[in-house]
């Protein structure tokens, strides 16, 4: 297990590349329609925390270490990204970590890469069953995890709350005049809540689900309530486009593959599947349909790597 010996100090210490970089590329799939696509890679933000986990954590970040609270448990599953991103934090900044991870038939079988690197930084893991994680929010369930591991704070499942949200209005700012749209994909809502909040006027922000089954309702209200709490109500203008989850969480289909794999080579990025991917897809798509008016620009925020 990696040892946690840097003090604590804020995320900005870390010297992210803030503004991320935004660039246009030519895409064949976009310009058919006379529609611009513009890549916002908030994956160059910081190597160890990429993308929008570095907006929805550096503000938790921030609050934990204000209070003086030296240690950090979240949740998430086997190949939680939002995991491995604050375990991450914690060897870089000196925060404890603890991962509650789904699925208690876990806890007896050798790591899979993504937790192998969370213990690697220092995470210490504890593997629930999956009524008891649905659970994870109860007062009952967190005593008993306050009387197992003592003090933390408590940062939710894709680190999503009122505080990613305030950070995730950055990336908004930082996209405003840019383009009419800005798309993101969605698994927790923070990013898609604070997106729209700091965009301006005229400009239109879509989430891509990427859950399936009754994920567009629930994570309308997700959203809608991360909104009330970080910023008092409804903020800008967004939705929810649902037709291109693929599958469910982290499953793929030959379409999928097939459009990924063109991409990556007329542009030479690597394409995230589980969220990026299905992300244009559903842009071209989107193209296709007539949904961007001719001339204008689409702003896709490549929030992570693969």
């Amino acid at each position: 297990m990696g040892g946690v010996t840097r003090p604590v100090s804020g995320p900005d210490a870390l010297h992210p590349l803030l503004p991320s970089p935004l660039r246009e590329v030519e895409d064949p799939a976009f310009a058919r329609h006379g529609i611009r696509l513009l890549l916002k890679r908030d994956d160059l933000i910081h190597p160890a925390l990429p993308g929008n986990k570095w907006r929805k954590l550096a503000p938790n970040l921030r609050a934990a270490a204000a209070a003086g609270e030296r240690t950090l448990l979240t949740f998430g599953g086997a190949y939680s990204n939002h995991l491995r991103a604050t375990a991450a934090a914690g060897r870089l900044l000196g925060f404890g970590t603890i991962g509650v991870v789904r699925g208690d038939e876990l806890a007896g079988a050798p790591l899979n890469p993504s937790l192998a690197r969370c213990a690697a930084d220092g995470m210490r893991l504890h593997f629930t069953d999956r009524a008891t994680y649905r659970r994870s929010a109860d007062p009952e369930v967190l005593a008993a995890l306050h009387d197992r591991f003592g003090a933390f704070r408590v940062i939710p499942e894709g680190g999503s709350n009122a505080l990613a949200a305030q950070g995730a209005a950055e990336l908004g700012r930082e996209l405003r005049g840019a383009a009419g749209t800005a798309a993101v994909p969605c698994g927790t809502g923070g990013t898609l809540a604070g997106l729209a909040a700091g965009l301006g006027p005229g400009q239109r922000a879509v989430g891509f689900a990427v859950l399936k089954g009754g994920s567009p309702h629930f994570l309308q209200g997700t959203v809608e309530g991360l909104q009330r709490a970080a910023f008092g109500g409804p903020r800008g203008d967004w939705r929810l486009e649902d037709r291109f989850c693929c599958g469910g969480y982290a499953r793929r289909t030959p379409e999928l593959d097939a459009f990924a794999d063109a991409f990556e080579e007329r542009h030479g990025l690597p394409l995230e599947r589980t969220y990026v991917a299905k992300m244009l897809l559903g842009l071209a798509a989107l193209a296709g349909e007539g949904a961007f008016a001719p001339g204008s620009a689409v702003a896709a925020v490549i929030t992570g790597t693969p």
